[in-house]
């Protein structure tokens, strides 16, 4: 497929959200919270949790970020049995979906979410970019995302912007790579890149370099590092808790047991009471979690053939009366408001967050839910995955990238208050949609060596998976 070329004044609404979302009117909460001042934000965080020290958490709000400038927190709202209500992050995710799912805050096009990413972001990030070269969008999937960063782009910066297609089993890519600058394919001729706008999401360490001359937002960096990458997220958080512990801070994950190879699986199970959540560290869009509620769950996880040796084991999050029970602690949903079947659904909350002067800022927000209600009894459960999974992305039967929309929960008018949460939710979960987001930013300055490149001896020490090592560009 020939790369597309987008100028300025082409953005078009109707092309890059969700038919349903054109029409919706965001929520007013929503909408004052996308309005707070980190000011406020600190202050009514800091009432909520009185240990929580208010000059540090000022400090995080200020944060500049290096590598990671944007990312999209997942998020369930679980509770305990002392009724503790919180946000855990379930991973953050480097070039996140979102933007076709928020609605629209404004009414002219020039304001819109794409352009103030862009604007407050990308902009800023390329601006002392050195080689001359046009502007491009890579992507793999999300074409209605994609381009309209494409459209964006070509807005702010008033320039033509190339949209490629760089998929992962391309067999002749319209990208490569010379003297670590970026090459495009237009219409037969290649061009240099000098700034590059990335949505690649399938393993983009094995088509683009860690740092190049061209300026990519995200750099692979952030995606190795925790961004793609489940395993050394958890290691990130794990570090950046201990430097937080001292001021009342934290980022709440599951339970987390890493470099699980696949025949101790069944042993970790045994201590989390036969249930437990397994991931490929390296997967996304809802692609390599496993849900193991029942033995048929684990007798099926275990007749799979995998591409990596390692594996992260967490607790699973579920209904108060069969979640799993790890280290004394066991949460569950809170879900959505049971309907007029008394049916209550998990789901999750994407938080999207970018880098600007000011620090890192909410941008986008929706939800999820499953596909079915969640059961009291585990007798009731026949495939796990349909009640605790939220992911709405899957492949069709020519493998194409679809998403089901009907489980997508919008924060407007009419959805948001089928969630359950307010304000102080919303907070909870920017909260941690940015602690996570500096905890993976700091893995990523931590494994860049001065020379610019993947300190291999220390990212190995952290993630000793040879066949990732070997995907690495």
């Amino acid at each position: 497929m020939e790369n597309n070329i987008y100028k300025p004044n082409q953005f078009e609404r109707q092309n890059h959200w969700y038919e349903k979302v054109l029409n919706a009117t965001i929520h007013p909460i929503v909408k004052h919270f996308l309005n707070m001042t980190s000011e406020q934000i600190a202050t009514r965080y800091c009432h909520l949790n009185p240990n929580a020290d208010k000059d540090k958490l000022n400090e995080m709000l200020a944060y500049k970020c290096k590598y990671f400038v944007w990312g999209g927190a997942d998020l369930i709202n679980v509770t305990s049995n002392s009724g503790k209500r919180q946000m855990v992050v379930i991973e953050n995710n480097s070039c996140p979906s979102g933007q076709k799912s928020m609605p629209l805050l404004q009414d002219y096009s020039q304001d819109t979410t794409y352009h103030q990413l862009i604007k407050s972001t990308f902009k800023s990030k390329i601006k002392n970019t050195r080689i001359k070269g046009v502007l491009a969008v890579v992507y793999d999937k999300n074409e209605m995302e994609a381009s309209g960063y494409a459209a964006a782009i070509a807005d702010v910066m008033n320039e033509e912007v190339h949209l490629v297609p760089f998929k992962n089993d391309d067999t002749n890519p319209a990208v490569k790579f010379e003297d670590d600058i970026m090459h495009i394919r237009s219409n037969d001729e290649w061009l240099k890149v000098r700034a590059c706008f990335r949505y690649l999401t399938q393993k983009p360490w094995n088509r683009l370099p860690i740092l190049s001359k061209t300026k990519i937002m995200n750099p692979i960096i952030s995606c190795i590092s925790g961004g793609r990458n489940k395993l050394v997220a958890a290691k990130a958080y794990d570090i950046f808790n201990a430097e937080l512990n001292e001021f009342g801070l934290k980022i709440n994950i599951p339970n987390t047991i890493w470099e699980v190879r696949k025949n101790e699986i069944p042993l970790w199970l045994k201590q989390m009471g036969g249930r437990a959540v397994i991931k490929v560290p390296y997967s996304n869009a809802g692609q390599g979690v496993y849900t193991i509620v029942t033995q048929k769950d684990l007798d099926l996880f275990m007749a799979i053939e995998f591409d990596y040796d390692l594996f992260i084991v967490q607790s699973l999050i579920g209904n108060s009366e069969w979640s799993s029970v790890f280290k004394n602690t066991k949460l569950y949903h809170v879900g959505t408001i049971p309907n007029n079947r008394n049916e209550t659904y998990v789901c999750d909350i994407r938080m999207m967050i970018n880098a600007t002067e000011d620090g890192l800022k909410p941008l986008c927000t929706y939800a999820r839910r499953a596909k079915k209600p969640l059961p009291n009894n585990i007798e009731d459960i026949v495939e796990s995955w349909q009640i605790l999974g939220t992911n709405l992305s899957y492949k069709d039967d020519n493998n194409n990238w679809k998403s089901d929309t009907s489980r997508l929960v919008l924060m407007d008018t009419k959805d948001f208050n089928t969630l359950g949460i307010g304000i102080d939710d919303l907070i909870d979960a920017y909260i941690q949609s940015l602690l996570s987001t500096i905890a993976i930013d700091k893995m990523s300055q931590t494994l860049i060596s001065s020379k610019g490149t993947l300190k291999r001896k220390l990212f190995k020490s952290l993630n000793d998976d040879e066949n990732l090592l070997n995907e690495i560009l």
